[in-house]
Order: structure tokens, then C-alpha cells, then sequence
């Protein structure tokens, strides 16, 4: 081999070896919330050097899925570590809204059980050595966002808490001087499960208790609209859900703005 033959391999072989550094780690971890068993995913890129913010990410209540992992990498390739929480429990993921509905109701009827679930996926975030632990927001999807807001009234010490059409209602709203996080919200102006009526609300109930909080409405989009899934789910069991693109890659950019803004 010649000498110029062997430089330019061993820059191919580093360069290769370089790029593989830089891709984003996947890992799948099974935790214990009480006896029961759960399945969550941490996603971080390894090239990035030193402490980052944590992103927490809730599912939607299909449960903790691909979608779910998806956007926990998505976040690692932006250069934050992410976790993907488990709601449900090992193994309990729906493909049927019949399934999705017990799972939800099950999780989240009993405020105590459903803190519990949310803060042991918070702790395995915490733990990680790449995380900086004073710079943490939460993301949540449909149900997730609904379970992201509540947890930021009860005052969710993090620094933001980002939801993609999730529910807005509440049977506990924000009192004055809890809410410790800043709030963005991402709704459809056509989603039926977050109706003109409740997306006022909210808004009242924010102002009364002094929240610093964005909501954007997208004209048209209906549920579920950041999910390439929704119009699959809708066709099968006449749900009014649909993708939306033009919503969805707002949204990520609009949320990416505001983890710049908070984390500075």
C-alpha cells in the first residue's frame, strides 16, 4: 500500500469513526414505580461534551410507543438529554382507543398514583451524570401535555413545560404564586378535545394566577396533529384526529425557541 493510499484510509476510517460518535445513544430502561414495572427510553448524543438540560417527555395515551422514543431523539439531536417516561407499564401499549382509554383512566384517576409515575421518570432524568439539573422542562403529547400542565399547577419546579395538543381543563387550577415553570401551549384551533370554551379558560386561569405562558392556536388542525399516525387513527375508528405538517414543524421550531430562551 502507498503512502498516499494508507492517508486517505486512515482519514476515511476517522472520519467514519468521528460520525459515529456523533450519533445519537439510545437506551431502553425498566424501572419500579411501587411493585409495578416500567419501560422508559433515554436518548443524549455523546459528542456533546459536558452538562445540558433534561427534557422529560410524556406519551400520548397510546402509551409509551415509537412516537414517544421518537421525539425523545429528536431532542438528544438537538443536544439536550431526553427521557421518555412510561404512564402505562411495561408491555401496556394500545393500538385501539378502547385499550388507550382504560390505560389513561387507569393512570391518571388517582392523582397520588399518577405523581408517582410522573416523578420516577423525572428522577431517572435527574440521575443522569449528562444532565444539568438546573436546567429541566417537560414536553407532553394529547394526554402527556394534559399531564405536564397539571403537574406545573401543583408547581413542578422546572424552568419550562412545553404540550402539543393536550387537554387544558382542570378540576385544580393554578393558584397565584405556585406555578414555578413558564408554559407554552400548542393547541388546534379545530381539535374538539380542546374547544374554544376550554382553551378561554385556560387562558383566564393563567392570568388570574400570574403564569408566564404562550398559546399558539393553529387555524385548522385538529388532534393529534404533530403524530404522522393521526390520519391512520382516524380513518380506522372515525376519531377526529389528522397530521398536520405545517402545525407540527412549528410547533418544534416554536418549542426549540422557547428551551433557547429559558435555558440561557
Amino acid at each position: 500500500m502507498n503512502k498516499l493510499l494508507a492517508v486517505a484510509l486512515f482519514l476515511s476510517l476517522s472520519l467514519i469513526s468521528i460520525s459515529a460518535q456523533a450519533e445519537v445513544q439510545g437506551r431502553v430502561i425498566v424501572y419500579h414505580v411501587g411493585a409495578a414495572e416500567f419501560t422508559g427510553y433515554l436518548a443524549f448524543d455523546d459528542a456533546v461534551s459536558g452538562k445540558r438540560p433534561g427534557i422529560l417527555v410524556i406519551h400520548e395515551w397510546w402509551g409509551y410507543n415509537a412516537y414517544a422514543r421518537k421525539r425523545a431523539d429528536m431532542l438528544a439531536a438537538l443536544g439536550y438529554t431526553a427521557f421518555a417516561l412510561d404512564m402505562y407499564g411495561t408491555g401496556k401499549v394500545a393500538d385501539h382507543p378502547d385499550d388507550a382509554k382504560a390505560f389513561m383512566l387507569a393512570a391518571t384517576n388517582n392523582m397520588q398514583e399518577m405523581k408517582k409515575r410522573f416523578q420516577a421518570g423525572l428522577n431517572i432524568l435527574l440521575a443522569q451524570p449528562s444532565v444539568d439539573k438546573h436546567k429541566m422542562a417537560v414536553i407532553g403529547y394529547c394526554m402527556g401535555g394534559g399531564i405536564a400542565l397539571n403537574m406545573a399547577r401543583a408547581g413542578l419546579d422546572v424552568n419550562g413545560v412545553a404540550t402539543f395538543h393536550g387537554s387544558l381543563g382542570t378540576q385544580t387550577p393554578a393558584k397565584p404564586g405556585q406555578v414555578k415553570a413558564e408554559i407554552i401551549v400548542f393547541t388546534g384551533a379545530a381539535d374538539p378535545y380542546a374547544p374554544p370554551a376550554q382553551v378561554q379558560a385556560f387562558e383566564k386561569e393563567m392570568q388570574a394566577a400570574g403564569v408566564v405562558y404562550t398559546l399558539k392556536s393553529y387555524p385548522g388542525a385538529k388532534h393529534s396533529f404533530t403524530n404522522p399516525k393521526a390520519d391512520d387513527f382516524a380513518k380506522r375508528f372515525a376519531m377526529p384526529l389528522a397530521y398536520n405538517k405545517a402545525a407540527d414543524e412549528d410547533s418544534w421550531q416554536q418549542m426549540q425557541k422557547f428551551f433557547r430562551r429559558i435555558f440561557k
